[in-house]
């Protein structure tokens, strides 16, 4: 899952990034509010964490801007202000979640594991494909209950098909999702990806649908 974090503190978002890194997300990052609103507004992210007090641009008014032009991608506002109408106002702008800085690591983590679970209608952090189970919370991956080695790009594949149980997704679409904006987005790479992941989890659960792209069955 990909997600664009706009935010200005470098040390901020180096921690950001390893938290959601470890947990198979990627993260792309906007320092300001014109590449935030440019990116938001051109790339196809799973969600978008914005702080509000960005320089060139304030979060709010991106915001406001992305809704306007019909984006829709869910959005998690930063606030450093504690006062109540900074969070109303971001609510009514069109965001989904917020949190007051300084915050917790790990109830950042969880909100974004909430959010995309939302998205995507699963219930559950753990996601279940028959024998195979993918916790969301680390990015482990299990068959009958034993654990599965599995590298970062192939969770990355895993868990954007498993939050679209039953539609088909295009390696075009796979490879828009599972790269960061200036990563090498190879759509060819992702039958490489696909055929390890068969052989580490079973043939069966990732169907390929010829000449489009590929989908695990809903259960």
């Amino acid at each position: 899952m990909r997600i664009l974090l706009a935010e200005d503190e470098p040390q901020l978002c180096e921690q950001v990034k390893k938290l959601l890194g470890a947990e198979g997300r990627v993260v792309d990052v906007a320092n300001n509010g014109t590449d935030a609103l440019h990116l938001g507004s051109t790339e196809p992210y799973d969600m978008i964490i914005l702080d509000i007090g960005l320089p060139e641009r304030d979060g709010i008014s991106v915001l406001r801007e992305w809704r306007s032009a019909g984006v829709k991608t869910p959005v998690l506002i930063l606030t450093a202000r504690d006062g109540w109408s900074e969070r109303v106002d971001g609510l009514d702008a069109g965001a989904d979640d917020y949190m007051t800085k300084p915050f917790y690591m790990p109830e950042l983590a969880a909100r974004v594991r909430a959010i995309l679970r939302r998205q995507s209608g699963q219930l559950n952090p753990v996601i279940e494909m028959g024998d195979v189970s993918l916790d969301t919370r680390n990015g482990r991956v299990a068959v009958g209950g034993i654990p599965v080695d599995l590298t970062a790009q192939e969770v990355a594949v895993l868990t954007y098909l498993a939050h679209n149980i039953g539609r088909m997704v295009s390696r075009t679409e796979l490879s828009e999702h599972i790269y960061e904006y200036d990563g090498d987005r190879d759509s060819n790479t992702i039958a490489v990806f696909v055929t390890r992941l068969r052989k580490k989890l079973g043939s069966d659960l990732i169907t390929t649908v010829r000449g489009r792209g590929y989908m695990i069955d809903s259960a």
